[in-house]
């Protein structure tokens, strides 16, 4: 069954474009589109999407406003934020709004194919440059909760700013580490290591722990922070 994509932009030349590069080159089908936050609200209602690409910039009810409520109302539904804008303040309203992918409209078309069958892989996406802000975002947090706190909070910060990881990371959970700084999915991991997924997936619960970090995107970043 060929990938199911909702496109969310009030750009309609560049939605038009989109929908024949993800329709021709990318084998998928664009089973609807909307303009802003209430057309696509109102329009998804009606079609069953895979993932939603969203502009964070529309008139009317934007990308910023409209995320959280498509994870609230389809939160099956990827979100692939594609848009101009990559200060810090969109990117971290994005991300904590429910993205699950960020990339800028300047991204090639096999950059954003790829990406889409990433997320629904499981994987997370973020442009380098928006990587780079994330990175550089949580380096102040982590320096901060360094400076003032005196938790387990701090504990993680100053490991951060250390480059040191947890003593109790086992050396298989150690190479798992490594492989996601990479961009896999749990997947891949387990094809790599000769794993079974179940498996995988149980490390990744004690890397979470280990690590005190609960989200899989926020660990490869502090992952990406420590190792690289």
């Amino acid at each position: 069954m060929a990938v199911r994509v909702f496109l969310i932009d009030d750009e309609e030349l560049l939605t038009e474009s989109m929908e024949i590069i993800l329709t021709i080159k990318g084998q998928m089908e664009v089973v609807g589109t909307a303009k802003d936050g209430k057309e696509a609200l109102e329009r998804l209602a009606g079609v069953t999407a895979d993932i939603a690409l969203v502009d964070l910039n529309m008139k009317g009810m934007g990308g910023l406003e409209l995320i959280p409520k498509l994870k609230e109302q389809y939160p099956r539904l990827k979100l692939l934020v594609l848009t101009t804008f990559y200060d810090d303040s969109y990117i971290t309203q994005a991300i904590s709004g429910g993205a699950d992918g960020y990339l800028l409209k300047d991204s090639s078309a096999d950059t954003v194919i790829k990406a889409i069958h990433q997320l629904l892989a499981g994987q997370s996406i973020l442009a380098g440059r928006v990587l780079e802000a994330l990175s550089r975002m949580m380096s102040a947090e982590l320096a901060g909760k360094q400076r003032n706190q005196k938790s387990e909070g701090e504990d993680r910060a100053s490991r951060a700013a250390g480059k040191q990881l947890p003593k109790d990371l086992t050396p298989r959970e150690l190479e798992i580490c490594g492989l996601l700084t990479k961009g896999l999915g749990n997947g891949e991991i387990a094809a790599e290591l000769f794993l079974a997924e179940g498996t995988v997936k149980n490390y990744m619960m004690s890397i979470y722990d280990k690590f005190a970090i609960h989200d899989r995107t926020a660990l490869v970043l502090f992952l990406k922070e420590m190792i690289g």
